[in-house]
């Protein structure tokens, strides 16, 4: 039933899905479910809250279109809950606007209806595999106060941690791998697997801006992540 708890244990992760249309989200639970996750369904927003307050998830495919709140408004009070809990956004709407607003508010990806479960499934584990990282791999790379630890997936300025998405992290972190390098959005795109489907460039560019105001003192007049016109993006080792 929607709304309650997916009973079992073990499988590749837990997935929180709110959805509103329950024939979907019943199709979608069986899919994912032979795919070894354990997956919950929220049909409304008030309930997908309530799961992210008080259970553990992987990862949460949110559909924008509820009848109890708006989709991007919804992902931002999940965001501020759960800083480091991936989102996929589901939505019919096909404005680029929504997807670039979603990326803003610190979703991973962005899904349109129609797609084919197999689709979503293969954005599931990717967002899954970049979060979880490389095994074994726990250097860290130092600029001055900035350090990006590859092991854990974290970033810290001057010892805080800073908030961002497994994909801004995977982002900075093959910047940071090429410090001095400028990269093109096309680069970071083939990197990352940046690409969120249309308009690829300019997710590069919303991701570029976060991640900048998470990392840089002044975001408007950044220091460590350098804006080369006309050709991409280049890492600064700034040693502060």
């Amino acid at each position: 039933m929607a709304g309650n708890d997916a009973d079992g244990a073990g499988g590749p992760g837990r997935i929180l899905m709110i959805e509103d249309d329950l024939r979907l989200a019943g199709m979608l639970r069986s899919y994912l479910g032979e795919a070894g996750f354990e997956v919950s369904v929220a049909e409304d927003g008030a309930r997908g809250l309530r799961h992210v307050e008080r259970g553990e998830y992987d990862l949460v495919l949110l559909d924008l279109m509820l009848p109890d709140a708006d989709g991007l408004d919804l992902c931002g009070r999940i965001r501020a809950l759960r800083p480091s809990l991936p989102i996929i956004m589901v939505t019919a709407r096909g404005d680029t606007m929504d997807r670039v607003v979603g990326l803003e508010l610190g979703a991973d990806d962005y899904l349109p209806k129609p797609y084919e479960p197999r689709e979503l499934l293969a954005r599931v584990r990717a967002v899954l595999r970049r979060r979880a990282g490389a095994p074994g791999e726990r250097a860290v790379l130092r600029f001055g106060r900035l350090e990006i630890d590859r092991g854990a997936r974290q970033v810290r300025l001057a010892g805080e941690p800073c908030v961002l998405t497994s994909r801004q992290y995977d982002i900075l972190l093959a910047l940071a791998e090429r410090a001095g390098r400028v990269l093109s959005r096309e680069q970071i795109v083939l990197l990352t697997d940046a690409d969120t489907g249309e308009a690829p460039e300019r997710a590069v560019d919303v991701h570029m801006a976060r991640i900048r105001a998470a990392i840089e003192d002044d975001a408007r007049h950044p220091r460590r992540i350098i804006t080369v016109r006309g050709a991409g993006y280049v890492f600064a080792q700034v040693q502060d």
